[in-house]
């Protein structure tokens, strides 16, 4: 086998990578990763240096990929190491550079290890990776590599090459063969049901008229006005906002159906848009925005609207993002979710070990508690299996 790494996926054909890539999923295709490249939304400036890993046969077959990147922050990431970083500082130890396989700005679980689907030997191709990377690490001197959400299957691998597990939490919602979004409604509690009919009762008062878009069917003004309404949300909340207008314009035409976007209007003036994209099973919900403040407005545009989607879709599962205990009450349970993390420094691998081992069970136990408010009228509520393995 043989190993090559690449500073930019414009080097790679898009055919090549985008046949390892599994259910159409949009954050792992060529067409969003080289688009965040050729756009500046990583970068030197942003702290996300692109080094990406291949892995080929003797005639040159593609056979695995792993989407790196070194990393001089832990901005973007959504598995929070910013206490490692400052123990690291304290001490007069270098954290940054570190190296991350993630998607940069995406907390969504994924494979990180990608193989194709019919290679001799697949577990050949993917030790190989994970072997190349940890010794490119020991020879720089990296502090450390985090595999952020990986499935489970490829957290099984990353531990046996000994990186310590994380847990973290979420809330998905998944599709019991609903018939529509009323017979979702019929799943829940009396209590559960009435305030969501209130919450979407609001909107259609306030005047307010909903549309599911995909990108393509947006004109260039209208995307401008959602990329103004995606950078709004960040200057509200003191972040950054990364994701430039040519990059959304150009993955608005390569993605396809795989972006979707719900805009609010108000008397014919879009007043507020959520970003979402879909792979072939699931929905991912990203980036949200709004002129004003409208009562209900953003569960409608950012959940209700996504439910009925996947309900009338097919699709098996809808993924909002990040954090968000008041989802529970709209029917997204906590789901686990995970991350492997290699420490170079032999103190540090042994006190962050200590930390995981206090924190591992904390999650579980939030998991579990927060399970408690189920809306579900069932005993048993369909993620349950979630919380007490993995995602």
């Amino acid at each position: 086998m043989r190993i090559q790494r690449l500073d930019t996926l414009s080097d790679l054909p898009a055919a090549e990578w985008n046949a390892l890539v599994p259910d159409r999923n949009p954050f792992l295709s060529h067409e969003f990763l080289s688009a965040l490249e050729r756009y500046q939304c990583v970068g030197e400036a942003t702290g996300w240096l692109p080094w990406h890993v291949i892995c080929r046969d003797e005639r040159g077959r593609l056979l695995g990929a792993a989407p790196l990147y070194l990393k001089f922050n832990s901005y973007g990431e959504f598995v929070f190491d910013w206490g490692w970083a400052e123990a690291y500082r304290r001490h007069r130890l270098p954290y940054y550079p570190k190296l991350v396989g993630a998607i940069p700005y995406t907390p969504a679980t994924g494979p990180r290890l990608l193989l194709a689907p019919d290679p001799p030997a697949p577990e050949d191709a993917a030790r190989a990776i994970v072997e190349y990377v940890l010794e490119e690490a020991r020879r720089r001197r990296w502090s450390s590599i985090h595999w952020l959400f990986p499935p489970p299957t490829e957290l099984d691998r990353l531990q046996a090459r000994g990186f310590l597990p994380r847990l973290g939490c979420q809330f998905h919602w998944r599709n019991r063969g609903y018939r529509d979004f009323q017979d979702f409604l019929d799943t829940l509690t009396a209590k559960r049901r009435k305030n969501i009919h209130r919450e979407r009762r609001r909107v259609r008062e306030a005047g307010l008229e909903l549309r599911v878009l995909t990108g393509r069917e947006l004109s260039e003004s209208q995307w401008r006005g959602v990329h103004d309404f995606y950078c709004s949300t960040f200057q509200r909340l003191g972040g950054a906002s990364t994701l430039t207008l040519p990059f959304f314009q150009e993955i608005a035409e390569t993605l396809g159906d795989r972006l979707v976007l719900v805009l609010a209007f108000a008397q014919g003036r879009e007043v507020a848009a959520a970003i979402s994209f879909r792979g072939a099973s699931t929905l991912y919900g990203r980036h949200w925005g709004c002129r004003a403040d409208y009562d209900s407005l953003h569960f409608e545009a950012c959940y209700y609207q996504g439910l009925e989607y996947c309900i009338h879709q097919g699709l098996q599962r809808f993924e909002p993002g990040a954090q968000g205990e008041h989802k529970i009450y709209r029917g997204f349970l906590p789901t686990l979710t995970h991350s492997a993390h290699w420490i170079a420094h032999s103190g540090f691998r042994q006190a962050i070990a200590d930390f995981l081992a206090r924190e591992t069970p904390a999650v579980r136990e939030y998991a579990q508690d927060l399970l408690q408010h189920s809306p579900y009228r069932d005993e048993v509520t369909p993620d349950a299996p979630a919380v007490a393995g993995s995602a």
